[in-house]
Order: structure tokens, then C-alpha cells, then sequence
């Protein structure tokens, strides 16, 4: 019997957790700003950084709001890492040209990744409605905080349209960013897992960067802390090509972290960041080994498989299927740190693990890893700093 995609998806929803109702439904900053009559942006010229994901409850594009609503002149368009509908995959986007308004969208990920003077010469206000997964190295919340620098500079207002973090608003993990390891994939010193939303972020941006800035954020309504996408009644539209579903998101701090040594995530697959592998890896070797470390919420099932695209494309990979048996248990960190570990201890010679910390960012934790100390010294190491980024968030947090 063939199992299509959407069943499979319905099977790990009925294993892991439940699925909002309609009466749940939470509001987004941009249904908060159609409720309230674009009051918010009344008379004012409007920048808006968005791409598809960039929607209203019922299906409306943030673009197509605001291009139509009253005594709103929306002048220029902005798009992030992707491009503006979300499908690319490469390392410069050029500007393009919007089809339903005839504005011009200028890419804030080919020769720059701040907006200019000249981009920003017709704006007012600066809107940012884009979603974000909740981990550090995705790059939306820094293309964000580029494009507040240049608000700043400019003298331009900046409104934010709040999203709920998809893998919830309370759980936190280290490691923290190392001081001096800023880049465009660690914009500033979080950890790994933050447990903000977009707004909040922007908030904790404009104090601890000094931001000469108006900065407003438009709050999401009926969103609480602890909630994960699926329990608000929110439809799923995949952030960027490889994210596609909550499983791979709530995957995405602990597999993302290991992306960048010569580990392929899934990248060319029909399920990125829920398989790891490579050519020299043994599957059930690596599967017995993290299974035997009765890690909390994930089981490993041995596999093998040849990506179509990215690393190793076409060549055939032994490795495992990560599935998470238990929602509350499961903590992505715990998972990455424990792959990483038994990849140093199993495949000293193969895995290239000191590529790691372009994403982990973290010098203290990566040496650990590459030591072979234990999974726990680990942990312990990678948390070195949560507890005063715990403290600094409370000022930030909008919600309960």
C-alpha cells in the first residue's frame, strides 16, 4: 500500500501532538493591523521587507494589504534570503520587479544585505512581515536587523509584524555566540535556541545595538508562550525550500548545526533536517550507537540514501531517520549534541568537525566535541551563558 506525504504527516501529528482547531486561531501582527484599520501606517510611505510567507490568516499577501489599503502608499519592497516567493536556494539574489504592484523589489541578499540611502530615498516607514523558525542561524532575523541599522541611520520609523515562533516562546539552549563570531548567520550574542518571536527580537536589536530608532511592533493576538505552530490554527507555508513541515523545524537547531561539515542534512531529499548521513558513515553502527544513549523524545532508525542536490548529490549515503517519539521530551540541542559526539567517537578520521562552528559559533563547546568529551560535559559547556541571556530577554518578552 502506498502512504502519500500528507498521511504520514497526520500519522506524526497523532504520535507528537495535536492540531489546533479554527477556534484557535491566533492572529498575526498583520491580521492585528487590517483589524485596527492601518491606523498603524496612516499617511506614510512604506518599505515592506517580506516574501511569501508574508500572509494573512485567510490567504492574503501582506503586499496586496497594504498596496490596496487606504491612505497607505506602499513605495518599496524588500526580500530576504530565498527571494521574495521563497524558492531559491544560492548564495546571491538579484533585484526583481513585482508583477501585481509594478514596484521594484530590491534583494537584501545579492550586493548588499542593508537597504541603502537610495533604496529608502520614497520611505517613511520601514515594515518587516516575514516568518521566522526560532533558531539563531536563520537568516530572516538578521537580514531584520540589517535593514533596523539602516532605519537607524536614516531616520526612518520601523514597524515589525509580529509571528509566533513556531517551536514555542520558552524553550532556550545553548550554545551562546562567542564574542566576535558575529555574522550574517549569528547576528547577534543568542543562543542557539532563543524563544522569541520576531518583534521580540527587534525590541532586544534596537536597546542592546543603541538604535537611534521608533521602533513599533505590532503584537500577534491570542498567541501564548508555550504554543508550537500546530495548536495555532495557523496554515503551514514552507519559510524557505527546505523547511516544510513543524518536524523539521523543531529538528532545525540541533540537525542545522552540524549543516556545515561534510555531513549531508537531507538537503536534496523529500524530508531535510529529519535525515543525516554520508558515504562513510555505517548506518546501523551510528543508529545502535544513539539509540543506546536513550536520548529523551527521539528514536534513530538506520537508513541509506542519495540526495538528488547539495552534498553528495547522487552518491549513496549511509545514515539515520531522526523521529521524534515525544514532543515535551524532545529537546533539538540534546539531539545535535549527541550525533556530534558519536560522529567524533565512530568516524574520528572521516568527520570534518571543526567545520561546525560556523553555525555552533561557540569555541568552548565545539573543542569539547572534538575531545570526545562526554555528551553531558557537552551540555553543560554549551549552557555556559543562558541564564544571563534568560535574564536580558525578560525587558524584550510580549507575551506570556
Amino acid at each position: 500500500m502506498m502512504i502519500r506525504f500528507e498521511q504520514i504527516c497526520v500519522i506524526v501529528v497523532l504520535l507528537t501532538g495535536s492540531v489546533g482547531s479554527a477556534a484557535d486561531t491566533v492572529l498575526c501582527g498583520v491580521d492585528v493591523l487590517r483589524r485596527d484599520g492601518f491606523q498603524q501606517l496612516a499617511g506614510q510611505r512604506i518599505g515592506l521587507i517580506t516574501n511569501h510567507t508574508g500572509l494573512t490568516g485567510d490567504g492574503v499577501s501582506t503586499v496586496t494589504l497594504l498596496h490596496e489599503a487606504p491612505n497607505v502608499s506602499l513605495t518599496a519592497l524588500f526580500s530576504p534570503e530565498h527571494g521574495f516567493e521563497g524558492k531559491l536556494d544560492i548564495s546571491k539574489i538579484d533585484d526583481a520587479a513585482d508583477q501585481s504592484t509594478g514596484l521594484k523589489i530590491f534583494s537584501l541578499y545579492g550586493k548588499t544585505r542593508r537597504p541603502t540611502k537610495q533604496m529608502l530615498d520614497n520611505v517613511d516607514t520601514i515594515v518587516f512581515d516575514i516568518q521566522d523558525i526560532g533558531a539563531r542561524f536563520y537568516t530572516y532575523i538578521s537580514t531584520m536587523g540589517e535593514a533596523m541599522h539602516a532605519a537607524a541611520e536614516h531616520g526612518k520609523r520601523f514597524i515589525v509584524l509580529d509571528r509566533p515562533n513556531p517551536i514555542n516562546g520558552v524553550d532556550v539552549a545553548g550554545p551562546m555566540l562567542d564574542a566576535g563570531e558575529e555574522s550574517f548567520v549569528g547576528f547577534h550574542h543568542l543562543p542557539v535556541r532563543h524563544g522569541m518571536t520576531i518583534g521580540e527580537l527587534a525590541q532586544m536589536f534596537r536597546s542592546e545595538l543603541k538604535l537611534d530608532l521608533k521602533l513599533d511592533v505590532i503584537r500577534c493576538d491570542g498567541w501564548k508562550r508555550d504554543t508550537l505552530w500546530d495548536a495555532t490554527g495557523l496554515v503551514w507555508v514552507n519559510p524557505s525550500p527546505n523547511m516544510r513541515c513543524l518536524t523539521q523545524a523543531l529538528l532545525y537547531p540541533g540537525i542545522g548545526l552540524i549543516e556545515t561539515t561534510n555531513i549531508s542534512v537531507g538537503r536534496g531529499t523529500d524530508t531535510p533536517f529529519e535525515v543525516i548521513g554520508a558515504t562513510w558513515i555505517q548506518p546501523r553502527q551510528l543508529a545502535g550507537a544513539l539509540n543506546a544513549r536513550a536520548i529523551p523524545g527521539v528514536t534513530f532508525v538506520p537508513i541509506r540514501f542519495a540526495p538528488k542536490s547539495s552534498k553528495y548529490a547522487d552518491e549513496a549515503c549511509g545514515g539515520v531517520n531522526i523521529v521524534i517519539t515525544n514532543r515535551k521530551r524532545f529537546e533539538p540541542l540534546t539531539v545535535g549534541f549527541e550525533i556530534s559526539t558519536q560522529l567524533q567517537k565512530l568516524y574520528p578520521h572521516d568527520w570534518k568537525g571543526k567545520d561546525a562552528m560556523r553555525l555552533l559559533g561557540n569555541r568552548q563547546t565545539l573543542n569539547a566535541i572534538m575531545a570526545g568529551q562526554p555528551t553531558g560535559d557537552v551540555q553543560r559547556i554549551a549552557a555556559a551563558g543562558v541564564n544571563r541571556f534568560l535574564a536580558r530577554r525578560q525587558t524584550f518578552l510580549l507575551y506570556d
